[in-house]
């Protein structure tokens, strides 16, 4: 299993990874992040600067760091992005006057000499509101069917509600399918699928 791959290749039954989580101000990032570590998310606060929270899955420590996304802010990203496993995006899917905006940042981001072949999981939180668009539309927007140099998925969810961020295993009518590079078409049903899948695509990276 996943477990004895990461003995063999670091020798101690845990491999610490590094996730960086990113997206404009008010996407969720800081909501999705609690809910990814248990905890209550009935107050949230904006990030100013970034919080760091540490998740063991699977035999993995994942270290997460949540920046900002403040206009302010966003020129500091890429001080970040050194060493970065995986790169998760949040977008605030409700938010449609603002897709441009962030589709530009996602871009900028996934052309950084730090993220090249980096797994992009994507976010489409907030579908619990009615104006929320569908995460196949986003990603069509986004224009992931054209990123050839890395492996994708995007995960429609609500981080408010906990719909595609649980933890636990099921069916999730939120979710939408993803559709990689490769032609990778898999489901994402719950935030545990993604870790699965996260972790697939650090080992391949290792390999």
């Amino acid at each position: 299993g996943l477990l004895s791959v990461i003995q063999k290749l670091k020798g101690s039954p845990e491999q610490e990874l590094r996730i960086v989580l990113l997206g404009l101000d008010n996407a969720g990032k800081t909501t999705l992040l609690k809910r990814l570590a248990s905890e209550e998310v009935s107050t949230i606060t904006p990030t100013q600067g970034f919080n760091i929270k540490s998740v063991h899955s699977h035999g993995l420590k994942l270290n997460v760091w949540d920046i900002g996304g403040q206009r302010s802010i966003r020129p500091y990203w890429k001080k970040y992005l050194g060493s970065t496993d995986l790169l998760i995006y949040v977008i605030d899917s409700a938010d449609q006057k603002r897709f441009e905006e962030t589709g530009q940042e996602l871009a900028e981001l996934t052309e950084d000499e730090s993220l090249t072949g980096v797994p992009l999981l994507v976010f489409a939180n907030k579908q619990d509101l009615v104006t929320a668009a569908p995460a196949a539309e986003i990603a069509e927007g986004l224009s992931l069917h054209t990123y050839r140099d890395r492996e994708w998925q995007i995960q429609a969810c609500s981080a408010l509600s906990g719909e595609g961020v649980q933890v636990e295993m099921g069916a999730c009518g939120l979710c939408r399918v993803g559709r990689g590079p490769k032609g990778l078409r898999s489901h994402l049903s719950s935030l545990q699928d993604g870790m699965n899948w996260i972790s697939s695509q650090i080992m391949n990276r290792k390999k």
